[in-house]
């Protein structure tokens, strides 16, 4: 399941900045372990990027993440891009309304029609909403998702989005 990407390196001592896809912050506690393909990265430490907002929530997409192993800036600098896995958690089916980006991608996007409009190519995150990004290139706002279905996604967009 997908956890987030590597977007660059940061400081000297092999951080990496993580844009999260995950709204799980304990992906990314000490000891956690992330995947770059077959390679098992175990998280030695963890913050959210600007830290957390007053109330104590994580207020960004963005993780400065430490891996055991990764111990210099050029190590971290290879990693730019790389796509994190992690394991399913336990709890991960509570929430029989929650999408994964996972099940998202390679999915048909319908409108409510059935009218085939594209094949989600991506989830991109967007502090408003996560966007599916379109094989074609278009956004499509999740908040305009009614159904999903394996291998299928219905939305209703306003007149004129996709065009």
């Amino acid at each position: 399941m997908e956890v987030g990407r590597i977007v660059k390196a940061h400081g000297i001592r092999g951080e990496v900045v993580v844009e999260a896809v995950s709204n799980r912050p304990e992906r990314f506690s000490s000891g956690a372990v992330l995947y770059a393909g077959d390679r098992a990265l175990p998280v030695r430490r963890a913050s959210p990027q600007g830290g957390p907002d007053p109330a104590g929530r994580v207020s960004r997409a963005r993780w400065i993440v430490s891996f055991e192993g990764v111990d210099d800036r050029n190590t971290a600098e290879r990693m730019r891009d790389t796509v994190l896995t992690g394991d399913r958690l336990d709890y991960d089916d509570d929430d029989p309304d929650e999408l994964w980006v996972h099940e998202l991608v390679g999915s048909e996007l319908l409108d409510p029609a059935g009218r085939v409009l594209g094949r989600v190519a991506a989830v991109e995150a967007n502090p408003a909403s996560d966007l599916l990004v379109l094989e074609s290139g278009h956004l499509v706002p999740m908040v305009f998702i009614v159904e999903t279905a394996a291998g299928r996604v219905v939305v209703d967009p306003p007149a004129g989005l996709l065009d």
